[in-house]
Order: structure tokens, then C-alpha cells, then sequence
């Protein structure tokens, strides 16, 4: 696979180039910041790009306004955030954009290479893969939402991890259920959010987490712990 990454802190930056050529990838491109950032898309051809949220000159939300940028560009390549802390406002501005495949991780997870490379892989394949951070606040966030107020706390817990890019053969093993069981509860999470059929996974959860960003909704109860 074909990467390109924008990181501003030289260490995280090396770093990453090399677990990742050490995963068997090619790093086509290593920026500190969004100067040439489209040039290298346009010339390189990446199969999935990595973003800081925070890059040069203010350490703001370039990396963010970049990554909306590159989605209204080229709405199928994969882009993978990766945030200090967690940022729920960037965090739904990127889930609500339209687009394909997405990742939104805490710089973090880099730690457990095996994981992050693993993360990185099915965000490419076309999943998407938000931290279990990320996740727990989006659906923490309470308003007045009926739809969200329906979904019991073992249909948040499906959707969190969902969210994190498993499959339901994953979640089945991790909540003792089985795959039939799984499927019972995706398809009732999404009758009650009042989200029409849709046959791509990968547009099923975008939609429901931008739902979940933008109305909020009951506290996710086991979410942090179900990784």
C-alpha cells in the first residue's frame, strides 16, 4: 500500500515511516505540514493519507481542514486522523463529511504497533475505525433525540464498536453473543435511528455516527471497555 503522512513532530513522523515499511508498505511521501500537501497527492497517488489534526503554522485544525479538503477532492481515498487528545468537534466535522473510508485515532494507539498497522490496513480495505475515546464522547453527548433514547445500552456498546471498524463475527466474540444475535441488534439500531437500508457497511456507520455527532445521546455505558 501506498502512504502518505503530514506530521509535524520529526519523531512521530520517522516513527511511523518505519513501522509502516516494516509492515510491508511504501511511504511515498513524509510532510511536516500542508505546504505541498495536494502537489504530493496529485504526484504520488497514495492509497491512504495520515493527518495530525494540529500541524504548522497554528497548530489549530490545519490537519483537519486539510483532511476535508483532500475528502472534497477525492471523496474515495482513505484518510486516517490522528489527534493528542480527543477533538469531538474535528472529529464530527470529518464523520459528517461525505466520503469513504476513515480513520480517527489518538496518537496513542501508534504505540501498539500490531494494532495501529492492523487499523491502518482495514481503513484502506474501506472500514471505518474510530478510537473507543472518540466514540465514548460522541455518544455521551444527551439532548432531547427520541431516536437515540430508544437504543438500548447493549445496542450502543454493538454501535461503538462497530464505529471501531469490527466485524460482526468480532463482535459476536467479544460480547459472548451470537452472529445472528449481532445482526438482530445492528438492524433494530438502525430502525430506531430511522436510517434507510443500505447495503455498504462503511456508509451505514457514517451514517449513524453523523447522526450521533450532530443529535447526540445516551452515555454509551460499556463503550470505553469494549475494545
Amino acid at each position: 500500500m501506498r502512504i502518505l503522512i503530514c506530521e509535524d513532530s520529526v519523531l512521530l513522523r520517522e516513527g511511523l515511516v518505519r513501522l509502516l515499511e516494516d509492515a510491508g508498505h511504501v511511504v511515498v511521501a513524509a510532510l511536516p505540514d500542508t505546504d505541498g500537501l495536494t502537489e504530493a497527492i496529485a504526484a504520488q497517488k497514495p492509497d491512504l493519507c495520515i493527518l495530525d489534526v494540529r500541524l504548522p503554522p497554528t497548530f489549530t485544525d490545519e490537519g483537519i481542514r486539510a483532511a476535508l479538503g483532500i475528502r472534497a477532492q477525492l471523496p474515495d481515498l482513505p484518510i486516517l486522523v490522528l489527534s493528542q487528545y480527543v477533538e469531538e468537534r474535528y472529529a464530527s466535522d470529518l464523520i459528517a463529511a461525505q466520503g469513504g473510508p476513515l480513520g480517527y485515532l489518538l496518537k496513542d494507539r501508534v504505540a501498539d504497533v500490531s494494532e495501529f498497522v492492523a487499523s491502518v490496513e482495514r481503513i484502506a480495505e474501506g472500514a471505518t475505525v474510530l478510537d473507543p475515546e472518540v466514540v465514548a464522547q460522541l455518544l455521551s453527548r444527551r439532548n432531547q433525540d427520541d431516536r437515540m433514547l430508544r437504543l438500548t445500552e447493549r445496542e450502543r456498546t454493538v454501535l461503538a464498536l462497530i464505529a471501531e471498524g469490527k466485524s460482526n463475527q468480532a463482535i459476536a466474540g467479544l460480547l459472548f453473543l451470537s452472529e445472528a444475535s449481532v445482526e438482530k441488534h445492528i438492524t433494530s439500531i438502525f430502525q430506531k435511528l430511522g436510517l434507510e437500508p443500505d447495503e455498504s457497511g462503511n456508509r451505514r456507520v457514517l451514517a449513524a455516527l453523523a447522526h450521533i455527532a450532530n443529535n447526540g445521546g445516551p452515555a454509551a455505558g460499556q463503550t470505553g471497555a469494549a475494545r
